[in-house]
C-alpha cells in the first residue's frame, strides 16, 4: 500500500467526495423545485445506491487507507443515506427528528476538522439539513426549498473538491497578509 499519498487527496477520497457531491445534488435540486416535476423522493435511488452504498464502500476503503476522519464520514452519511432511501418517514415530525439528527451528524463532521473543502461541504449540508428539520416540523415549503439550495451548494463544493484533486485545481483559500506593522512569521 502506497503511503506516500496524503490523508484526503487519494483517489478513495475523490470517489467518495463524487459520490456525496451527486447526492447532494439530486437530493437538493429536489427540494428545491427548480426542475419541473423533479421531487425529493426522485434523488432516493441515487441516495441509495450512490449516497448510501457506494459512499459506504468509499468509507470502508478509506478507513482501510489509514485516513480515520474521510473514512468516518464516508461510512457514516453513506448508512444515513441508505436509511434516508429507504425509510417510509418522507414527511411530517419523523423526517423532522431524521434531519436533526442527520444535522448532528453532519455537524460533528464539520467541526472534525480536515480541508478547507470538506469543512465547506458538511458545513453547508448541516444548515441544509437544519432548515429541511425546521421545514418538516412547521410544514413550511420555502424552508425546504432554502435547505434544498444549501444542499445544492454543499453538493458543488464536494463535487468541486473531487474534480479539483484530479485536476490538480486549488484547494485551499490563499492566506491574508499581515496587516500594517504585523510581521507574519513561519
Amino acid at each position: 500500500m502506497d503511503k506516500d499519498v496524503s490523508a484526503g487527496s487519494g483517489i478513495t477520497t475523490v470517489a467518495g467526495r463524487l459520490a456525496l457531491g451527486i447526492t447532494l445534488l439530486a437530493f437538493g435540486l429536489g427540494h428545491t423545485a427548480v426542475i419541473d416535476g423533479v421531487s425529493a423522493a426522485d434523488a432516493a435511488s441515487i441516495a441509495q445506491w450512490v449516497g448510501g452504498v457506494a459512499l459506504f464502500a468509499a468509507g470502508l476503503l478509506s478507513l482501510r487507507e489509514g485516513d480515520a476522519a474521510g473514512g468516518t464520514a464516508f461510512t457514516v452519511l453513506g448508512a444515513l443515506w441508505f436509511t434516508w432511501a429507504v425509510s417510509d418517514a418522507a414527511a411530517g415530525n419523523g423526517a423532522g427528528v431524521f434531519l436533526l439528527l442527520f444535522a448532528l451528524v453532519a455537524l460533528s463532521l464539520t467541526l472534525a476538522g480536515g480541508d478547507q473543502l470538506g469543512r465547506g461541504a458538511h458545513g453547508l449540508f448541516c444548515v441544509s439539513l437544519l432548515l429541511l428539520a425546521i421545514a418538516a416540523f412547521a410544514d413550511s415549503d420555502g424552508l425546504a426549498k432554502a435547505g434544498g439550495w444549501f444542499a445544492v451548494a454543499a453538493g458543488a463544493v464536494a463535487w468541486y473538491a473531487a474534480t479539483a484533486a484530479l485536476a490538480h485545481w486549488p484547494t485551499a483559500l490563499p492566506r491574508r497578509a499581515a496587516g500594517r506593522g504585523v510581521t507574519a512569521t513561519g
